[in-house]
């Protein structure tokens, strides 16, 4: 899988172009109403528990507004917060603090529900099986939705198009000698993974033997899935899709599966709420 950069400089080009999102062309029009030289002190204030993220994402904001706003982190990175802590306490001109609220918020609300929903998909599980998040992310965030993801403990499937080869239904459907497709990817594999995606139990048989890593079952139930882990069992790893949610997934690592992957993380999320006050 591509390497997920988070350098300064890519935090502080994204949040240049929130930043430009929310000031083009006038500016802050209200926020100019205030006395440019009035000193104010603020706190990012939890309100709900929850694991905090992108706390650079907001430093960084404040700092391209003005570099004389001070922005002291009062949570670690990928800590528990609860309902009334304090994550970073802002001092500096009012003006400029208003004027970089909302994107810092923005970032932090995000990142933060990401990682707070992963989390709670993972102690679900325990260690046996990993979390996974897909590509269901929001086009030109995918950077920091699968940055938010390792946060709350899960790990990251392929990032792009290129990273592997996943042969889904859609691929399978297009050819009725669907094994044909997969022994086009070992030739061309050139050290990438190959996972391929099965619907049934006798999808998998067709396939199962041949030199790939990792089987992909798709909407099985419980029950069936754990045979199809049993089978798979030593000749490749095996992740589960389709459906996955908080009620159900206990039930699907139960069967020993490796790693479950879950659109839900990144697709839907609600964000963390959180507030600024003065």
């Amino acid at each position: 899988m591509s390497k997920i950069q988070l350098s300064k400089n890519f935090i502080r080009s994204t949040c240049k172009l929130a930043l430009n999102e929310d000031l083009y062309p006038l500016g802050d029009i209200t926020s100019n109403l205030l006395n440019k030289s009035s000193i104010s002190k603020a706190s990012i204030i939890s309100n709900e528990k929850g694991i905090i993220g992108g706390l650079e994402f907001a430093r960084q904001t404040f700092y391209l507004l003005d570099r004389n706003i001070k922005f002291q982190i009062k949570k670690k990175e990928g800590s528990k917060v609860n309902k009334g802590s304090i994550v970073a306490l802002i001092e500096g001109e009012i003006k400029n603090i208003l004027i970089g609220e909302r994107v810092a918020l923005n970032f932090l609300s995000h990142i933060s529900g990401i990682a707070t929903k992963t989390n709670k998909f993972v102690k679900k599980v325990g260690n046996k099986t990993k979390i996974c998040c897909t590509r269901k992310t929001i086009p030109n965030l995918r950077v920091i939705q699968k940055y938010a993801v390792k946060l709350g403990g899960g790990t990251n499937h392929r990032f792009n198009l290129s990273d592997e080869f996943l042969i889904k239904d859609n691929h399978l459907a297009s050819s009725k000698e669907f094994e044909e497709i997969v022994k086009r990817a070992i030739k061309n594999k050139k050290k990438r993974k190959i996972t391929v995606e099965v619907d049934t139990l006798k999808q998998f048989k067709r396939i199962n033997g041949l030199n790939f890593n990792t089987v992909l079952f798709d909407n099985m139930s419980p029950k069936n899935l754990r045979t199809a882990v049993k089978y798979a069992k030593g000749k490749y790893e095996t992740e589960a899709s389709g459906g996955v949610t908080l009620k159900n997934v206990k039930n699907l690592a139960a069967t020993n599966v490796d790693r479950i992957s879950v659109g839900e993380l990144t697709h839907s999320v609600q964000a963390l709420d959180l507030k600024l006050e003065i």
